[in-house]
């Protein structure tokens, strides 16, 4: 437990180095050239086409045990004993508000491009609430389903892919909780 707190304190302390130089290279020092902007981007695409392909595999995961459940699993899916969460529940609302906080972040973009400052902010601040309206949500789902993560190949694959999501759920928060505050800090420099 220790050593995995503390590998995860080192990957935060290393990353936030090296944002800080990142931030520091493009925006004072002027380094960012048309050829490091360009790695810059493909190592985003990369990143996003990785994350992709990592949520497919989960997919894969759960599709390949339900379209085709073994005699492992009982030969039904969600096995016997599993009772799975009614997907016009809970996980509908929990996706209409996953869908709406792209269409306050679209707003706030839209608003950053314009030169809309209050309108950024707004987007910002709307989208800040919706995931965390999320988050919270998904910790109710999590506490009111009827299986756990040791309920074989139903439990692992529900766990895993919510947990993951989750979990980019709460760093996207934070990154955008990063450029709230920079674009609040941004007008009170002036």
């Amino acid at each position: 437990g220790n050593i995995l707190l503390l590998a995860f304190l080192s990957v935060i302390f290393s990353m936030s180095f090296w944002w800080r130089d990142v931030i520091s290279e493009g925006t004072y020092l002027g380094n960012h050239t048309l050829a490091v902007q360009r790695g810059l981007n493909m190592g985003v695409a990369l990143f996003i086409v990785s994350e992709a392909l990592f949520f497919l595999a989960i997919f894969w995961a759960f599709f390949h045990s339900a379209l085709s459940p073994t005699v492992e699993l009982g030969a039904q899916w969600p096995p016997m004993g599993i009772e799975a969460i009614n997907p016009f529940e809970l996980p509908l609302l929990n996706t209409v508000i996953l869908l709406s906080s792209g269409v306050t972040v679209t707003y706030s973009h839209h608003s950053l491009i314009q030169g809309n400052r209050k309108g950024t902010l707004y987007g910002l601040w709307a989208t800040l609430l919706v995931a965390i309206g999320f988050t919270a949500f998904q910790v109710v789902e999590d506490r009111v389903s009827y299986c756990t993560i040791s309920d074989g190949a139903f439990g692992s694959c529900f766990y895993f892919g919510t947990g993951f999501h989750g979990i980019h759920v709460m760093i996207g928060t934070a990154v955008i909780a990063v450029g709230f505050w920079r674009v609040l800090a941004y007008h009170s420099s002036i």
